[in-house]
């Protein structure tokens, strides 16, 4: 999809605490490392599953952490995530409709620039036996339509 055009890198945050405005004084290294890798990307895809028709709380916990501001004495001030291309596929076998609108809503509102071309599949069935999953060819088809605007709207967002 991006093959070619884009560096995609993966971020590891699973070592990013539960968000606390008590540890935001002192911001934990995990949680710097994170805002420091968005902040150098141009573009962040979001790959989802779907818990109880609702966003993971880790990725949540994550959103939250890279929505505050850099500066606590500017609470609305720039964030590592601010003005961020983004979009959002989502993988699971029900709740699709209920977490796309949670993102179509969560985005915008911590100030990025939502690429509204979500792509939604349900996990085939072995991969819950193997822990592979396995595209259908119309996923791919949808990812590579979901790739394009998000492609063009972060290289424009990046020579503007």
């Amino acid at each position: 999809m991006l093959e070619g055009k884009a560096e995609v890198i993966y971020l590891d945050w699973s070592q990013v605490p539960v968000f606390s405005q008590d540890l935001e004084a002192n911001i934990p290294a995990t949680v710097q490392a994170a805002r420091q890798a968005v902040s150098e990307a141009d573009a962040i895809w979001i790959f989802s599953p779907v818990y109880n028709f609702a966003i993971p709380g880790p990725v949540k916990n994550l959103l939250d952490w890279l929505s505050r501001a850099i500066d606590l004495s500017d609470p609305t001030g720039p964030s590592a995530i601010n003005e961020k291309v983004t979009t959002v596929s989502i993988l699971a076998n029900g709740g699709h409709e209920q977490v796309a609108e949670s993102y179509r809503a969560l985005l915008p509102f911590i100030r990025t620039q939502f690429v509204d071309e979500i792509t939604t599949t349900r996990v085939n069935d072995s991969a819950w036996v193997d822990g592979v999953f396995v595209p259908t060819e119309e996923v791919l088809a949808n990812l590579d339509k979901q790739a394009k605007p998000f492609y063009q709207q972060s290289t424009k967002s990046n020579h503007t």
